[in-house]
């Protein structure tokens, strides 16, 4: 499969470019509003890689070219620019693209960061009504620390919650994200339920404010009954 990370530039872009390009076979698209910094931004991390893997595939190009190229279309930019970066790509998507956002709306003050969501509900929410139709839309990776994913010396051992509307396009998430080292994708249901699963990121951004030795806090769901 084509994956394009769309800001792929970006924090989050970047630590699953990495991830995707080291452990997986598919072919990673780097998007941008500005295809040169794309390239760029291939270049290094083709130079991060160059030690971890035989194969490294990954091209950079326009934030439109990318998502044209691509099978899953991953939205990795900050909340503010979700909707625009949809309207401008949507001509680029059809109903075999899946859409996928890991954006979180946050609000910052001296206590730490508090959940924000639009009034869509979620931004997930919010990237269904600005897509097209028959385009699938998913939310997932929206709980994991984008430090420790561009840090390839650092295991993973982390949980990704993805909910959707489409079951088709959540099989799909679910297994090239469970495909990631140390990542296990899990079903949380539907795209109603995204602001439950966005809610939890500043949580987790809380807790690694208030506890030093806590830099890269994640989730990982542990069943009692074992």
């Amino acid at each position: 499969m084509r994956i394009a990370l769309l800001g792929g530039t970006g924090d989050i872009g970047e630590g699953l470019a990495l991830r995707f390009a080291r452990d997986t076979s598919h072919e990673i698209l780097i998007g941008s509003r500005d295809p040169e910094k794309a390239r760029d931004a291939v270049a290094a991390y083709e130079g991060a890689l160059a030690d971890r893997t035989d194969e490294i595939d990954i091209k950079g190009f326009g934030n439109e070219m990318a998502a044209d190229r691509a099978d899953i279309v991953i939205l990795s930019v900050p909340p503010y620019y979700v909707g625009d970066t949809v309207d401008a790509v949507a001509d680029n998507l059809d109903s075999d693209s899946v859409l996928v956002t890991p954006a979180v709306g946050m609000q910052g003050d001296e206590d730490g960061l508090h959940y924000h969501p639009p009034e869509a509900g979620s931004v997930t929410q919010l990237v269904a009504q600005r897509a097209p139709d028959e385009v699938p839309v998913v939310g997932a990776f929206h709980n994991l620390a984008a430090d420790a994913l561009s840090n390839l010396e650092h295991d993973l051992d982390l949980d990704t919650l993805v909910v959707a509307d489409d079951d088709a396009a959540a099989d799909t998430v679910l297994t090239v994200a469970n495909e990631i080292e140390g990542l296990r994708a899990l079903e949380a249901g539907p795209l109603a339920n995204a602001a439950e699963v966005e809610s939890v990121t500043p949580l987790v951004i809380n807790i690694a404010k208030y506890n030093e030795e806590m830099h890269d806090v994640g989730v990982k769901w542990i069943d009692g009954s074992n």
